[in-house]
């Protein structure tokens, strides 16, 4: 039988207060560091003062200016001073008043190619000048002078300006176009969006050459005229045009005129080659336009006649192209040289003509006023040939 009544209860552990213990530790500890801190107070006081005394380590970086030359910026420093801002001024009445103002109407660019005789001469565009009753040069600087329009030419989309010469820093050097190739680097010099930015640098490389642009100049719809232009990725816009594009050497290479603004197209700007434009700036500055030779007739492209009505031509039918004569002056050479109306040309000196275009690229790029010229023209289904001599429009 168990004896419940001899049972004794295990005797109870001692429970250690840790608490207790660390409070106690950390008062002692506390009352020994500040003990230790009032006893030195010289060394305190001394730590003190060399903390605030001594400089600061805070390292300051040293700015350093660099002057930086490249053949690029060279390039921009010597090219800068030759391109101006071109302002086109005209009269504008007032709808309400009916007061007369002269206004700016556009703002372009363009450059100093020539000094002589206290004069200086400026190349820009034709869309730049165009409708101008005074015209505003402004240097690079800020200067300005008022410039004097010599004369300029639609169909190259070329301008000459003339103004005194006293506060004209450079003048440009005329490069060979025909030497560029393609991807090499070239600067656009103008005044982009007027002059707020004016001088403005852009730089790419010629993407292409020999292109040939459509131009329709009377918004018609038709062709009238194929500009041929180097094409370039460097940034070209709006006031851009007549401005530079130089290559590396410094040289005039083109003359800024247009870009390809559509929403599909970036970086590619057009300026007219240097070796197509010179002998156009020579020729507006020695006459104040380009005399080009004439026919003495009016035309129309042998596609734009429907083709129900081309039976009347009497064409062979591989005869696909070619300029139909409507109308043709009297006096002219033309006439002189028994041209038909309804005479239809095939041919210019041996070189085949398709249209309008073909044909007025031949006359006005390839002839000159009094040179000969060999027509071929399918009259009544015949091929006939003759010999004209050209002359210039003042003539007839």
């Amino acid at each position: 039988m168990d004896d419940f009544n001899s049972w004794t209860p295990p005797p109870k552990k001692k429970r250690t207060n840790f608490s207790g213990a660390f409070l106690t530790g950390l008062i002692g500890v506390v009352v020994g560091a500040l003990l230790v801190w009032i006893l030195t107070p010289t060394e305190r006081s001394q730590s003190t003062l060399s903390e605030s005394t001594e400089p600061s380590t805070n390292v300051v970086e040293e700015r350093v200016n660099y002057d930086i030359h490249t053949e690029l910026t060279d390039v921009v420093e010597r090219s800068t001073n030759s391109v101006v801002g071109v302002t086109n001024l005209q009269t504008i009445r007032d709808f309400w008043s009916s007061t007369e103002s002269t206004q700016e109407t556009g703002t372009g660019s363009g450059v100093i190619y020539k000094k002589a005789n206290g004069k200086a001469y400026i190349v820009s565009n034709h869309h730049v000048v165009e409708g101008a009753e005074a015209l505003e040069i402004t240097f690079d600087d800020g200067t300005k002078t008022e410039g004097t329009l010599i004369g300029s030419d639609m169909w190259t989309d070329l301008a000459v300006i003339e103004i005194e010469d006293t506060d004209v820093e450079a003048v440009a050097k005329f490069g060979d176009s025909d030497l560029l190739k393609r991807g090499e680097s070239v600067i656009a010099i103008g005044n982009p969006l007027g002059l707020g930015f004016s001088g403005s640098v852009t730089v790419g490389v010629v993407s292409g050459k020999d292109r040939s642009i459509p131009i329709d100049f009377d918004r018609d719809g038709t062709v009238d005229w194929y500009a041929d232009v180097l094409q370039t990725d460097a940034a070209i816009n709006p006031g851009n045009s007549g401005g530079a594009l130089i290559n590396l050497a410094g040289e005039l290479v083109g003359i800024n005129s247009m870009k390809i603004s559509q929403e599909t197209v970036e970086g590619i700007g057009l300026a007219i080659p240097i070796n197509l434009a010179a002998p156009i700036i020579e020729k507006i500055e020695r006459h104040g336009e380009v005399i080009r030779p004439t026919m003495g007739v009016t035309l129309i492209d042998l596609a734009s006649i429907p083709a129900q009505q081309q039976f009347v031509l009497k064409l062979p039918n591989d005869v696909k192209g070619g300029v139909v004569v409507n109308e043709i002056l009297p006096n002219s050479p033309a006439e002189a040289a028994g041209l038909e109306r309804y005479d239809v040309i095939v041919e210019m000196d041996d070189e085949k003509i398709n249209d309008m275009v073909a044909l007025r690229k031949h006359l006005y790029n390839e002839k000159d006023v009094g040179d000969r010229m060999t027509l071929k023209v399918y009259r009544e289904g015949e091929l006939v040939k003759l010999e004209m001599t050209l002359t210039d429009s003042s003539q007839l």
